[in-house]
């Protein structure tokens, strides 16, 4: 059943030293506020897990918070690399990182298995391309009803499922509106949930396509507000365009990088815990 809390207690019990992790959010809703507030407790040897591992994940690299990155696309949206990633990678700045690369399609398959407690996620794909001749988790197998050649990878089951929404109600029910990747997924299929939201409600105000989450499915949830900026969220603000535009050249340099994450992610108090002070 969910708790309302603050983000920093939810982040101080669920995320521990050496978890599987995954922050998700497609291209709205993206936990960027639950990100910083991991890199501000130190969190280490994190194995990261996101279908498109953008500045969020950067940060985290860049921060040392990462030991390996599973992921599907890796880069900064309309912009070009993310250099945090390439660092660790090709010089093992701050630290080496392993990556385990899919596809898309794989890894939103992997995350459906892993919420309906498959062991494994199989498709049609990977039979004619590289990608899974370099994978050691992608197996091929033959379907025993018509023969075919198919694909399988493990299911994806992390220790801890992060992702943020427009609304939770007081008993701990979650509303997702517009853009849905897997966030559902992620929640059911981690051991345990963390959700952030803009703001806790008396009524979902819910209508027939949208997506709620039961209370029953998640562990913590966290009013944080503009808590997936410099991404958006559906309904409440947009897209900081000029943000990723600049993060290239804030994250090229290791110098300007650390100095940006100190004046805008460490120096900072996480809002929900102001408003804890506040109360």
């Amino acid at each position: 059943m969910a708790q309302i809390t603050t983000l920093p207690e939810a982040i101080d019990r669920s995320v521990h030293n050496g978890n599987k992790i995954a922050l998700e959010g497609f291209t709205h809703l993206i936990p960027f506020a639950a990100a910083h507030e991991i890199i501000r407790q130190k969190k280490k040897n994190l194995t990261l897990i996101r279908m498109t591992p953008d500045i969020i994940y950067d940060q985290m690299i860049g921060m040392g918070c990462a030991k390996k990155v599973v992921f599907s696309w890796a880069g900064n949206p309309g912009v070009g690399s993310l250099h945090r990633f390439r660092d660790a990678v090709e010089n093992s700045w701050p630290n080496s990182i392993e990556i385990e690369e899919y596809s898309h399609a794989a890894m939103a398959n992997a995350f459906v298995a892993g919420a309906a407690g498959l062991p494994i996620a199989i498709l049609r794909g990977f039979l004619g391309d590289d990608l899974g001749k370099i994978s050691e988790n992608v197996k091929i197998l033959k379907c025993p009803f018509s023969g075919e050649r198919l694909s399988a990878i493990p299911a994806i089951n992390p220790d801890v499922g992060i992702i943020h929404a427009q609304k939770a109600d007081r008993n701990g029910n979650v509303l997702i509106e517009g853009i849905v990747g897997v966030q559902k997924e992620t929640v059911l299929s981690a051991k345990c949930s963390i959700v952030t939201v803009e703001e806790i409600v008396d009524d979902l105000e819910t209508h027939i396509n949208a997506v709620v989450i039961p209370n029953w499915a998640i562990n913590y949830i966290a009013a944080v507000p503009h808590g997936s900026y410099p991404s958006y969220t559906f309904g409440y603000y947009k897209r900081d365009n000029k943000f990723y535009t600049s993060w290239d050249k804030i994250s090229r340099n290791r110098e300007t990088f650390i100095a940006w994450t100190k004046k805008h992610i460490l120096d900072l108090v996480p809002p929900s815990k102001l408003e804890t002070r506040n109360a």
